[in-house]
Order: C-alpha cells, then structure tokens, then sequence
C-alpha cells in the first residue's frame, strides 16, 4: 500500500514538473507568448486598487473572481505585456562604417542601457541599446510624442552627412521583438511579392516642386506594424513579424510646447488624423523644429512562429540564385568526374607497365614518373615553412567543417546575431590542437627534431600577420569614430584566446604528434639529387600554378558573389545546405585539379612536387582576390578613401585564409597520391 501511495505521489509530482517546462526550438531562440489587454466592462461603479507605486507585478482580473452584483456594473483594465524596442547601429553600404545609434541627436530616454552583447556582435560593431519607443501587445497607438528637437548648426551638419551617406537605422524589440530585426517591406511588381529591407533610411534628399534646389528631409515619423500569430485557445500570440514606414513629416501644433499636454495638428489621435504620406516633409536645417512621432499597428498574420525568418530570408530573387549554383555543380562534378575516369586509366597503364619489366635492359630505360623514385620524398626547401602552413590549414579547415555543420543543423541562427562569428572564433581556437599534431608529424618525417620551434611558428605565424592588417584596419576605424572599432576589453580577450588557449593547444597537439612514431615513406632517398631536365613552357611552375587555381575557383564563384552581398550590401545569408554542398565540391576540386598536374609533373621527372602541390590549388585565391576587385568597382558604391581600405583589408585577410585552406587540401591529395603509387610498383 504504502509502494502505490509513493508511487501516486511521484506521479503527480512529475506532472507538475512536466505542465511547467519550456521547450526550445532549433532554429533560433524559445517562443515568447505575450498577451492582449484584457477587460471586463463596468457602467455605474469604478473599482479602485490601493497599492505601493513601486508594485510592479499586475495580476489579470477576470469576471469570475468578481461578486456576481457587480460585474456588470465594472470596467476594468489589465496592461498588455510590454514590448520595448530597442536601437543598433546606423549603417551604410557606401562607408561601411557603423556608427551608434545615438551618435546623432535623436531622442535619448533617461539612461541609455548597453545590452550585453557577445563576441561576435562586438567585432560586427553591433552596439544595442534602449530606447523611447515601447508598446504594449495588441494595444494600437496613434501620433505618439517621441520628443522635441531644435537642430543647431552642428546636429543640423550631422544629419545632412548621415543622409548624404545613405545611413539605416536598425532597430529590434524586447527580447529583439521575439529577435526579429525591424525591415522595411517594398512591393515588387508582382503585387503577391515583397522584399524586405533592414532599417530605414535616416532622411532623403530632394526638391520641391518647382525649385532645383536640393534639400535634406529627415525620416521622423515611423508607422510601425507588429505581426503576430494568434493562438486561440489560449487568446496568447507569438510576434512573427516587425514592419515600419518611415515618413518625413513637418509637423505643426497650437500654442506654447508642452510635453505632457501639446496635441499635433498633423497627428491627432482624437481627430483620427493619422499621417499616410511625406507632402509636407520636414527640412534639416539650422534653427529648425523637428518633432518625433510614431504610430503601432498590430496585423494578425497566418504566418507561424517557426517560419517567421522566411520572408527575412528570401530577399534576393532566389530562382537564379539555385539555378546558378546548381548549373555550376554540375559542371564542377562532370568535369571531376572525366578527369577522375582519365586519371585512373592512365595510372592503372603505367603500373602494370612498370610490374612487367622482366629484364635489367628494360629497368635501367624506364621513364616516366618511375624514374624520379629516389628523388620523389626528398624534403624541400623551407620545409619548416611548409609544415607550419600545413598545420595552419588543417586548423582553418577543421573550424569551417565543424562550423558548416553546426549551421546545416540550425544551431546558428540568423536571431542569434554575432553567433556565427562567435562560433568560428572558438572553434578556430580550440582547432589549435590538431594544428600542432599535423604540422609536428610532416615536421618528424621531414627528418626535424626541434618540435617546440615549429609548434611555436605554427602557433604564432598566421594569427600574427592577420593581427597586423587587423589592427591597421581598426586604427583606421578608431580615426573614424565609429562603433565598428573594436574595444580594448575585446582586443584583450582576443589576445587571451591566441596565448591563453589556441597557443598552448597548437603545443599540446606537437607534442602527441611528436611522439608518434614517424611516417615512413614506400621509397628510399638517394643520397645525391637527380638534376631536373628542362621542362615544356607549359609545364613551367608559375604557369602550371596559375592555371591549377582556375577550377577551385570556378566551383565557388557564383556562391561567393551572394556571400559577398550578405556581407557588404547588409543581407541576410543563411543557405548553409547549399555551401556545405559547394565546399564539399570545392574539396574534390582542389584535390583531382592538384593530382592530375602532379602527376603530369611527375612524368616530366621533376620531383619538385611539396610546394607546388600546396601552391596550385591555393592559387585559386588570387582569383577569388582579383574577383573581389571586380565586385568592389561594379557592384559597391564605396567612395572613401577609409572605407575602400577597410575593403581590401578584409578581402585580403579571407584571400588569405582561402589560400591557406585550399593549399592545405591539395598538398594532402597530393601527398596521398604520391605515396599510392610509388607503393604500387616494384622497386629495387
């Protein structure tokens, strides 16, 4: 008896732990449900609650906790929950350099409040902040005073250069209104369509009617739209969506200004005269009056909580966008295909050729990729070097699998703002492990025998040269003023992740790589090196080099022209299916393109294969450079000297990166390859 009463106890016990729990989604972040106002009509009485002014907590009253006598006889009001929206940074396609929210004069609450932001947000220049725009849910306002504004000569001089400059405002809302960032919804010309751009612009230029002078008008009206999805039973919604029209409005008013009692003439609730266009627009200039107003309309949409991304991620016209990469792979996969198909007929000739020398006469002619067998793993120069670029790769290449995975599965999504960022940045340090084990064990078969020194380059060579062009790049930022430079406090914690832990992991790896035994190559080394008969032009390393990058290239391009865009032109990118399908063909690419011109070397007897190798396919950054440049002079409109810099900055830095990696891919295909044949013929 006594066992079924526990057991009956823990039952209800585990019940109630269950009806309590949250649940999360993936992608994204938990579903926040927010509630409408709720009332209970009154005529005669009014009911009056008596409590301290700092009680915070409001219960909702419902009709049945009221006497029976008076609920017909009461009105009574529960605030909605609160929906604070909360300011980013002003942005710009034609500078590139964010700024703070309040870096112009607009209208400050009572005490600006950072919002915690992480590692990547920071380095995106991402500065959140509160604001005076708050709502309630389901709760319409109309011509809201923001605040008053006189613009002097230097606020007035602020506001022209943001909006010569094409600045956005980017906004979000508590918990970034359910983390959905503000976007302006423009109709395309199929009336079913709209695209979506994040934020609004600052202001506009433009003449009156009749004159050709141009004058700056100022966005100070926003109509806001909150989308959200009812849930019926329970009367509770989801916010799936946060729209705004901006308008300039020169806005006008009766008598002396006061803040709590001034009613618009051009905004007037009570008058039901909302503003629905820019007629009268609202000048920036020296001495003038600018009135901040917003109106909030909440839409009831069919749209579900778990699909309220699509509309922000379906910006550009899609159709072309998969056709392309489609078309692209498929090309990519035929022409590895038939270069694969020719590959192994060719070797698998050569083999059986070399298998069936019988006579001493016949082996002393051999040629081909045979005759170079005591020459074929001599190590190279600056072998250091290469060991240290190898462990490089393998650490650059490990972060973009792991990171490409994590995106494929939804764990980094786009509401997770800076998450990408954040999420490479450690993985890139805690790869230092496997870092230190490749470049310690090419190092051992290379004959080395100081580990700690390659570790230590290995740690310290790459991270240090993009630290240079890094720091270069965020003085520039600093001489700007901007909110893209990166904080003291972040550049120390960077600089703790290089030494704190991606350095001591880089040795940890070359110690166990180390003390592995060392890889033994098929053939011996002869003592005396072969000399190298002259080559064909073709054949020629900076030509076989340059023309080896060409295919890599050509598998990514079109998938890095979007990625550019989502980058420099402020749009989301998040078809992570699609990339990890094109790095994957990036990766069969640079390996067959690598082994086909070694193997071409190889029977032009020259054994000068190491460096070659890793060259050839990490060629293919340079034209992901060069192709940079081109995107720079077609399709930005940059014009500052800062910000073309900034540019190429960043373009090097992942020019380099890619050289790096998809050097690293050939040079293992190719040293696979080299090792497979000459383990498969006879040698004496």
């Amino acid at each position: 008896m006594a066992f079924w009463r526990s057991l009956a106890f823990s039952v209800i016990l585990l019940s109630l732990f269950v009806h309590g729990a949250l649940c999360f989604y993936l992608p994204g972040v938990a579903p926040q449900d927010f509630q409408k106002v709720r009332s209970i009509s009154i005529s005669r009485v009014l009911l009056r609650f008596h409590v301290p002014s700092n009680f915070s907590l409001v219960r909702s009253v419902t009709a049945r906790s009221v006497p029976s006598n008076l609920r017909s006889e009461m009105n009574m009001t529960v605030a909605g929950d609160s929906l604070q929206v909360k300011v980013n940074k002003l942005t710009s396609t034609k500078t590139q350099l964010p700024y703070t929210y309040y870096s112009l004069p607009y209208c400050p609450p009572d005490k600006i409040v950072d919002s915690a932001e992480n590692l990547g947000e920071v380095l995106r220049g991402d500065r959140i902040e509160n604001s005076r725009y708050v709502f309630k849910m389901r709760e319409p306002q109309m011509c809201n005073i923001v605040c008053k504004l006189k613009l002097d000569a230097k606020t007035a001089k602020e506001f022209k250069e943001k909006i010569d400059d094409e600045y956005r405002v980017n906004m979000y809302g508590i918990q970034i209104l359910d983390n959905l960032p503000l976007v302006v919804p423009i109709k395309r010309v199929d009336p079913d369509s709209t695209v979506y751009q994040l934020g609004f612009h600052v202001g506009l230029k433009g003449q009156y009617s009749g004159s050709k002078e141009e004058k700056y008008f100022i966005h100070n009206h926003l109509a806001f739209t909150v989308k959200y999805h009812r849930d019926t039973p329970t009367e509770s919604a989801r916010i799936v969506g946060f729209e705004v029209k901006p308008f300039s409005v020169k806005h006008e008013y009766d008598g002396n200004w006061d803040d709590e009692k001034t009613r618009l003439t051009t905004c007037d609730p009570h008058a039901k005269h909302t503003v629905v266009n820019s007629n009268s627009p609202q000048e920036v200039e020296e001495n003038k009056e600018i009135i901040f107003t917003y109106d909030v309309e909440f839409m009831e949409s069919d749209v579900k909580w778990a699909s309220r991304w699509d509309a922000y991620l379906l910006m550009s016209d899609d159709q072309i966008h998969w056709f392309s990469i489609v078309n692209s792979l498929m090309i990519v996969l035929f022409l590895s295909g038939m270069v694969a198909m020719i590959m192994l007929r060719t070797l698998y000739r050569d083999i059986s050729k070399y298998n069936e020398l019988e006579t001493q006469e016949e082996a002393q002619e051999e040629t081909g990729w045979k005759l170079v067998h005591g020459d074929v793993f001599r190590p190279p120069n600056n072998s250091d070097l290469l060991c240290v670029y190898v462990g490089t790769g393998v650490q650059f290449f490990g972060m973009i699998l792991v990171t490409m995975m994590f995106a494929v599965l939804g764990f980094l999504s786009p509401s997770n703002r800076g998450g990408l960022m954040t999420a490479m940045l450690l993985l890139w340090v805690f790869m230092g492990i496997f870092a230190g084990y490749a470049s310690a064990r090419l190092y051992k078969m290379f004959k080395g025998g100081e580990w700690k020194k390659i570790a230590l380059k290995t740690a310290i060579l790459f991270p240090a040269i993009v630290s240079a062009i890094f720091f270069v790049l965020n003085a520039l930022i600093w001489g700007q003023k901007s909110s893209g430079a990166v904080p003291f406090g972040t550049m120390f914690a960077l600089i703790f992740l290089w030494f704190g832990i991606s350095v001591p992991l880089v040795f940890v790896g070359a110690y166990v790589g180390f003390k592995k035994p060392a890889i033994e190559n098929p053939v011996k080394t002869n003592k005396i090196p072969r000399q190298i008969p002259e080559q064909a032009w073709y054949m020629n390393p900076v030509f076989s080099v340059l023309i080896g990058g060409i295919l890599p290239f050509g598998a990514v391009f079109i998938e890095l022209f979007f990625i550019l865009t989502s980058i420099w032109l402020n749009q989301f990118y998040y078809i992570f299916g699609f990339l990890f399908l094109v790095f994957a063909i990036l990766i069969v690419t640079c390996a067959e393109i690598t082994i086909v011109l070694c193997y071409f070397q190889l029977c032009s007897e020259d054994y000068l294969w190491w460096w070659r190798s890793y060259l050839t396919s990490g060629s293919s950054a340079l034209y992901l450079f060069l192709y940079a440049t081109f995107y720079f002079f077609t399709k930005l409109e940059i014009t500052k000297l800062v910000s073309g810099l900034l540019y190429f900055g960043y373009m090097l830095i992942a020019s380099y990166a890619f050289f790096v990696v998809t050097g690293t891919i050939g040079f293992y295909a190719c040293f696979w390859f080299t090792r497979l044949i000459y383990s498969s013929v006879k040698i004496d």
